[in-house]
């Protein structure tokens, strides 16, 4: 299983001792830092740990501007609604020279063995919750595209496959969410609800062995 040193990996070589780093959407695991560094984790719901803290959103950093060093930022951006102004923003605070590390999902390119019928119907029912929540299951796709139209150069990037969950244990977190979602759901979308719903239970009763491998985009890039 991975770890939260192994997803900011990509991010390290540009932290330098005396940097100011903002991890963006921290939740309860900020990134390892260099000696010397400052790290405030950003969050809607921050938890205390070793680094500054401060409750903000994506959209409007508490930050003046050009003064951040470097911005990291994993498993966020699929779940934001307007990315691009995320991105935008980050790109006011961001120092010229500072650098951006984000690192997002796409569930398109996800590995899964054994693919079962009941488990591809069971993942169009959690792609169909991520987007009514806002998201993009997807996102890794799109965010180079974005963190260019938001103005940063010497985007580079590289997918990376790891083990975020066990096969089984994203069977079970699959099948949960929808069984949660049909308590209430929209009635636009209750009969393909229920539909993803009996599979997920059907592929969770199932699913005594396989494998699993979510897709990561890793970018970086530069404010200019």
């Amino acid at each position: 299983m991975s770890t939260t040193a192994d997803r900011a990996a990509f991010a390290h070589p540009l932290f330098t001792p005396g940097m100011t780093i903002v991890d963006l959407g921290c939740g309860r695991s900020p990134i390892t830092a260099p000696p010397n560094a400052r790290v405030i984790g950003v969050d809607l719901n921050p938890a205390p740990s070793t680094v500054d803290h401060v409750t903000a959103t994506a959209y409007a950093l508490p930050f003046a501007t050009a003064s951040i060093d470097a911005v990291f930022s994993h498993a966020l951006f699929e779940h934001l609604e307007n990315p691009l102004a995320a991105l935008t923003e980050i790109h006011r605070v961001l120092r010229p020279g500072g650098h951006l590390a984000l690192s997002t999902s796409d569930w398109s390119r996800a590995k899964l063995t054994p693919k079962t019928p009941n488990a591809t119907a069971a993942l169009r029912g959690h792609y169909l919750l991520h987007r009514r929540q806002g998201g993009d299951p997807f996102y890794g796709r799109t965010a180079p595209t974005h963190v260019a139209a938001a103005g940063f150069t010497n985007i580079a990037t590289r997918t990376k496959y790891r083990e975020d969950h066990t096969y089984k244990n994203l069977a079970t977190h699959i099948k949960n969410a929808l069984a949660a979602a049909l308590t209430n759901p929209p009635a636009t979308d209750h009969d393909q609800l229920t539909s993803a719903a009996r599979s997920a239970w059907s592929w969770h009763k199932s699913a005594t062995t396989g494998d699993f491998a979510q897709c990561w985009q890793e970018l970086t890039a530069t404010r200019p």
